[in-house]
């Protein structure tokens, strides 16, 4: 199988991102002015990132930039890396309780609270950045998302987004779904519920504890993002093959989350404010990660990581897994049910678009470049 053939819809994310990322509010106020005649505000920000992904940790990091320039410092944010205020998979929790005023988190970290939440950030097979990014924001995704976070006191937004994510470091050769039995691996949410059903022994490490697991032998495998993060993580170290793509995180949107009640204190100008900075993020982070994944992935490629597809027929068993578990979560959930038939129907609809027009040009368009070389 070629690389190209797998890739290419991953290259979806990138187009025309710019455009769905921001929201109605966002771009109704995309400018803001400055203010000075607002209240002095001072919030805490837990994040489910270490400051070394610069990315990541810095999505977070620029929306407290952008909310004290835009308010000339009177509206002020400061973010903590995890562990610093609260683990990883505490944020929702501080948000909620009111630990923290706001966090930058994954909702998919909190799908056992309640399914649904995974469609706020990725689901297995799901859309990609800019077809969730659309979703979000003109298919109902976001009222959606907001809905079911009002049960836990916390309003969220769209902050980030890494696009199509690569499937993963193995210790070991991974050619066929009977060397998926028993294999001890680092993967959350839906994902991590497909892989059992493989087979796989799912563990869930926050990434400050992933490698050492991993290099230990406590893992045998650990998904965690893209070749420009896993690269900083120091997860070649620990594994020689590193597999694609990552069908679980197709694009895999990160959020703010605000305790709803500090949010209904600040005034109007101030959340206009807050809304257009994770507007921005979600945008920017994208941009960064495709600007910087193809030079990590040379880099790496140069180390002699493998860099392998995996089989399709692990893909494809995988799929038959997430249907089933779509289908089990809809018996059992009407607000997971609710959100699949919206969500799915929509994904129809935009599917059909992308093959007819961006399918098309990528294709010719990446063949003809190869030729080209």
């Amino acid at each position: 199988m070629k690389r190209r053939n797998l890739i290419r819809g991953s290259l979806l994310a990138s187009g025309g991102v710019a455009f769905a990322a921001c929201s109605r509010e966002a771009n109704d106020n995309s400018a803001p002015t400055p203010v000075t005649d607002q209240p002095v505000v001072q919030w805490r920000m837990a994040t489910s990132w270490p400051k070394s992904l610069d990315i990541l940790f810095g999505g977070a990091e620029s929306i407290c930039q952008q909310v004290s320039a835009m308010t000339n410092g009177r509206f002020t944010i400061t973010p903590y890396a995890a562990e610093e205020i609260v683990p990883s998979f505490g944020v929702l929790d501080a948000v909620s309780d009111g630990t923290v005023e706001c966090g930058h988190s994954a909702s998919y970290y909190y799908f056992e609270k309640n399914p649904a939440l995974a469609f706020g950030s990725t689901v297995p097979f799901g859309l990609n950045a800019d077809q969730q990014n659309a979703w979000l924001h003109y298919g109902g995704g976001l009222e959606a998302m907001q809905g079911i976070y009002k049960d836990y006191g916390v309003i969220n937004f769209p902050a980030g987004n890494t696009g199509v994510q690569m499937g993963g470091w193995f210790r070991k050769e991974i050619e066929s779904l009977q060397d998926l039995q028993g294999l001890k691996m680092r993967i959350p949410g839906l994902g991590g519920a497909v892989m059992k059903r493989l087979g796989v022994d799912v563990k869930v490490y926050s990434a400050d504890k992933i490698v050492t697991a991993l290099l230990n032998g406590e893992i045998d495998a650990v998904e965690w993002n893209n070749p420009y993060d896993d690269e900083i993580m120091g997860l070649s170290d620990a594994a020689p093959y590193y597999y694609f793509p990552g069908w679980w995180e197709p694009g895999a949107t990160y959020e703010l989350q605000i305790n709803l009640s500090q949010w209904n204190q600040l005034p109007t100008k101030y959340q206009r404010i807050l809304k257009t900075a994770a507007a921005n993020t979600n945008i920017k982070m994208l941009a960064h990660y495709n600007a910087s994944n193809g030079e990590a992935l040379k880099r790496l490629q140069a180390k002699g990581i493998s860099i392998r597809p995996f089989n399709p027929k692990i893909i494809q068993a995988a799929q038959e897994k997430t249907l089933e578990i779509f289908a089990e979560f809809q018996q059992q959930d009407p607000t997971f049910r609710t959100v699949y038939q919206s969500w799915n129907q929509f994904r129809q609809h935009i599917y059909e678009w992308h093959l007819e027009n961006e399918m098309n040009y990528l294709d010719f368009s990446i063949q003809a470049a190869e030729v080209q070389r």
